[in-house]
Order: C-alpha cells, then sequence, then structure tokens
C-alpha cells in the first residue's frame, strides 16, 4: 500500500503548521537584538562621560526625545517595508533582506564611535522596517479564512517575541553592566545572526507564504503605491485634506515648537501625506463592506497609537525612574536598571495562553469577546498599572526611594493589557484589512505604533516639568475613560465590520448586497 508524505509546508507540529514555529525562532532572535539594544539605549545615553561605564552624558530629556524619533521611525519604515514587499520582492524576501541590515546595524553599534552609532540606528529602522511587517504577515498567510488557530497562532508568535526579549533583558543588561555598553550592543548583534540562520534554514516550511507577487495588467487587484498616491493629488477630497493638513502642520511646527523645528516640519508632512493616502485608499475601495470595514481598521490604529503612547514608557521614563528612583539592591548586589525590562516578556510567556484560552473560553460562553473588546480592556488594564507608578512616586517623595515591587506590579498590568490588545490587534487587522492592501495596513499598523512611541517619547520629556507622579496619574485616567468610549460603541462598530470575526470571506454584491463568498479548502 502505498503512502503519501505530505510537502514540508503542508506538516504540522502541536496542531499549528511547522512554518509557525520556524517564524518563532526568527521573530525570537530579532527580538533579542531589538530589546536588548532598546534597554540599554536610554541608559546609555544619560550615563556620565566619566567612570568604569561611560556613556554620552546627554539630559534625561534629549535621550527621551531621541528614543522618541529612533522608536517612531523604527516602525514607520514598516509602511515602504510593506510596500516594497506587497509590489515588488514579497513577504519572505523582504524578511530575509532586512535581517541582513539588522545584523549589519547591530553590528556597527557595537563600535565605539559616534559615527557608528548613527549609522547603526539608521541600519537598524531600516532593517525593521523591511522585516516587521512582512513576518507578521507571514504568520497570517499560514492560516485560511476562518481558521480557528489563527488567533492562538498568533500568541504562540508572540511568545517568541517575548522569550527573545526576556532573554535580551537578562543577558544584555548584565553583560553592558560588567563589560560596557558597547559589549552589550554586541551581544544584542550575535542574537540577529542566529534568528538570521533559522530563517533562511526554515524556508521549505515557507513556500506557501510571502512569495514575489505576479504582475498582470489586467488583474483589477493591481494597485501600486505610485498609482495611489497620483490619485491622492489628481481627486479633490485627498488633495485638499493633504495640503490643508501640510500647512497647518508646518505653520504650528514653525511657530510653537523651539526644538527640532525642521524635524518636526518633515515629520508633520509625511503625517499629512499618509492621511491623504488613507483617504485615498478608501474612496478607491469598490464595496460598502470594504469601506465600513477600513473605517474600523482605522479606529483600530488610533487605539494602537493610545496603547503604546502609555506602554512604551517602560523603555523610556520608566527605565530612567528604575536607574535614577528605585532601590535595586538585593541582598547586596544592584541590580541593573535595564534588566526591569525583564518583566514584561517574562509575564507574557507565563500569561499568553492563559489569557488566549481564557477569552476562548468566555467566547464559548456566549460573552463578548470581539477583537474590538479586548483592546479596549487592554487599554484600561493598562492604564491601571500606571496606578502602582503613582505609588511609586509618592513612596519616592516620602522617602528618598521607591521599592522595586511596584515595577513589578506596574508591568504585571501592563503585559495583561498587552495580551488582550496587541497579538489580537496583528489578527484583527488581517481579518479587515483589503487583501490588496495586506501588507501595506500592516505596515501602517507598525507606523500606528511607531507614533505611539513618539507620544511616549514627548510625555517622557514632559516629565522634568510636570512631575513623574502627574505623568502616571494622568496616563492612568486617560487610558480608562478612552477605553470605556470604546466599548460603549461598540455595538455600532462591530456592524461596520460585516462579520469579519465570524465570515471572513463576506464580500458585497453591488445588487445583492453581502453575501458569503465561496471559499474552497
Amino acid at each position: 500500500m502505498a503512502t503519501t508524505t505530505k510537502p514540508a509546508h503542508e506538516k504540522e507540529l502541536f496542531g499549528h503548521p511547522v512554518g509557525l514555529y520556524v517564524l518563532f525562532l526568527t521573530e525570537m532572535w530579532e527580538r533579542f537584538s531589538y530589546y536588548g539594544m532598546r534597554g540599554i539605549l536610554v541608559l546609555y545615553l544619560t550615563a556620565r562621560t566619566v567612570g568604569d561605564n561611560p556613556g554620552l552624558g546627554w539630559l534625561d530629556a534629549e535621550a527621551l526625545s531621541l528614543y522618541g524619533w529612533y522608536t517612531m521611525l523604527v516602525y514607520v519604515a514598516s509602511i515602504p517595508g510593506g510596500i516594497i514587499a506587497d509590489k515588488l520582492i514579497g513577504q519572505k524576501k523582504s524578511v530575509m533582506y532586512g535581517g541582513f541590515l539588522l545584523v549589519a546595524g547591530h553590528g556597527v553599534l557595537s563600535i565605539e564611535q559616534m559615527w557608528a552609532f548613527y549609522t547603526g540606528l539608521i541600519l537598524i529602522i531600516l532593517g525593521v522596517g523591511l522585516l516587521k511587517p512582512n513576518v507578521s504577515t507571514l504568520v497570517g498567510g499560514l492560516y485560511k479564512p476562518g481558521d480557528e488557530r489563527r488567533d492562538k497562532g498568533f500568541s504562540i508568535f508572540y511568545i517568541g517575541i517575548n522569550v527573545g526579549a526576556a532573554l535580551a533583558a537578562l543577558s544584555v543588561a548584565v553583560v553592558a553592566d560588567i563589560y560596557g555598553w558597547h559589549a552589550g550592543f554586541g551581544l544584542a548583534a550575535v542574537g540577529m545572526v542566529l534568528g538570521q540562520v533559522i530563517y533562511i534554514s526554515g524556508q521549505k516550511f515557507l513556500t506557501q507564504v510571502g512569495n514575489k507577487p505576479e504582475y498582470r495588467p489586467d488583474d483589477i487587484d493591481n494597485v501600486s503605491i505610485g498609482e495611489i498616491f497620483k490619485k491622492q493629488f489628481s481627486k479633490t477630497t485627498p488633495m485638499i485634506a493633504t495640503i490643508i493638513l501640510a500647512v497647518v502642520s508646518t505653520l504650528v511646527a514653525w511657530f510653537f515648537i523651539d526644538d527640532q523645528k525642521i524635524a518636526y516640519i518633515m515629520f508633520f508632512l509625511f503625517l499629512s501625506l499618509v492621511v491623504g493616502m488613507m483617504i485615498t485608499i478608501y474612496e478607491g475601495l469598490r464595496s460598502k463592506v470594504e469601506k465600513d470595514r477600513y473605517l474600523v481598521l482605522l479606529l483600530s490604529f488610533i487605539i494602537v497609537i493610545v496603547f503604546w503612547g502609555a506602554f512604551e514608557q517602560a523603555g523610556g521614563l520608566m527605565n530612567l525612574y528604575a536607574e535614577n528612583r528605585t532601590d535595586r539592591f538585593i541582598f547586596g548586589y544592584e541590580i541593573p536598571a535595564a534588566a526591569f525590562q525583564f518583566f514584561n516578556p517574562f509575564y507574557i510567556i507565563v500569561l499568553a495562553v492563559p489569557i488566549a484560552n481564557f477569552w476562548l473560553w468566555w467566547k464559548h460562553r456566549g460573552k463578548e469577546a470581539s477583537s474590538l473588546f479586548k483592546m479596549a480592556n487592554g487599554v484600561i488594564i493598562m492604564g491601571l498599572g500606571f496606578v502602582f507608578m503613582v505609588f511609586a512616586s509618592m513612596q519616592y517623595e516620602a522617602l528618598g526611594k521607591s521599592a522595586m515591587y511596584w515595577l513589578a506590579l506596574a508591568y504585571l498590568f501592563h503585559t495583561t493589557g498587552e495580551l488582550c490588545a496587541s497579538p489580537v490587534a496583528l489578527s484583527f487587522i488581517t481579518k479587515l484589512a483589503p487583501v490588496r492592501y495586506g501588507a501595506l495596513m500592516m505596515g501602517v499598523y507598525f507606523a500606528a505604533t511607531g507614533l505611539g512611541n513618539k507620544v511616549a517619547g514627548l510625555i517622557g520629556e514632559s516629565a522634568a516639568a510636570a512631575g513623574e507622579l502627574k505623568i502616571f496619574a494622568g496616563i492612568t485616567i486617560f487610558c480608562v475613560i478612552f477605553g470605556l468610549l470604546v466599548i460603549a460603541m461598540l455595538k455600532p462598530l462591530k456592524r461596520l465590520t460585516h462579520g469579519a470575526e465570524v465570515n471572513p470571506d463576506i464580500k458585497e454584491d453591488d445588487n445583492k448586497g453581502p453575501e458569503l463568498a465561496d471559499h474552497q479548502a
């Protein structure tokens, strides 16, 4: 009797495609390199220029400003990264080329020269821009539409991200503390090399996803970015919106911003182009279902900006708080401030599957478990985590130091909120985005994450004047109110998704209205 062996890309492990675990390990080591470097960046910038482990001696506000620009650009670069994948080389090659750039970037950072510092940052920005949106799109491509395993697959993938972040928080922090900042940057480069080797060797499990797009002139789904921008400046609504936003934001930057005026003008011009592009895409969508889903997609991007604007205090303001305000001694040993970044990925490794299973159990009981509901609750829970930072600030004002457990509790709530919002948002976007704009919309998602990072930097910069206590309390209040507003609007928003989370293949016929598209398994 003849036996049939499945091709490599159809093989499964623990109920999921083997390709998921290739991407899991690739992203694990990529995040090891990124979070290892991110965890020590602000501390390196603010460390004194003399001593056993000299840094650059910047002021806190200067360091947080660079941190905000860098972490924003890392994610904003996902837009051109998504376009390159969508229209030129496919997601699979984009991830590979991005990995090579990251290896170079982290390697250059280990050189003790200022030219190497800025060159390394630029290479990392370009590398993450190619890799980050496209590796997530590859994960989504491993599952057929309507596959119940998709959300859990993204949660498993998310564990890989955080295993890398946890390893980085401990190893890179300790190496940087003992052997110097640039040794820490060098260790981050080693992690990226391992990720690249795993990705290249696992290509046989990814043959069916992320391939180079085939260009056919008669294909109505072929949409070039050049065509989008051409329409943007030929159609009345997007053109007027782009011009008005560009003029107003430039004037605001010119008259009301003193530092980094030119940088902010360029930033606002870029945002104006992106807003005009999103309007152009909306006008070009072919059905009411697509347009309605697209509107919900845009709202989800606003949720993302709010979430990460608060959450990303971890690498900036909270990192400096751990360094300067926290009693870090335990049994006579002073824990490196960057090691506190371990809490978040550790909690994710422990809680990711239980929280994913909780939401599945909650859904099967007939309770509200839509992605928007989870994301709104994630914002609220994460915001409540800053209550503990309020207590920490009060303790610091009373005693001159605050205890480590406040940070541990804050990160616990931040992580719980993250697990409700972030992996769900990734999956939600793959369900709502028009197919022909798949990678581009994932790029816009990460750009929204980048804007959240810039907001985090701006909030951190204001801490010097307002004080940490007011900043932490303000974040709590805003996040709770914002999350409750989203929940209040939940019913109309769910109607606009047209059952995307129940029947992803719904399309709209101009004459018959929404119906289920034919799907061949």
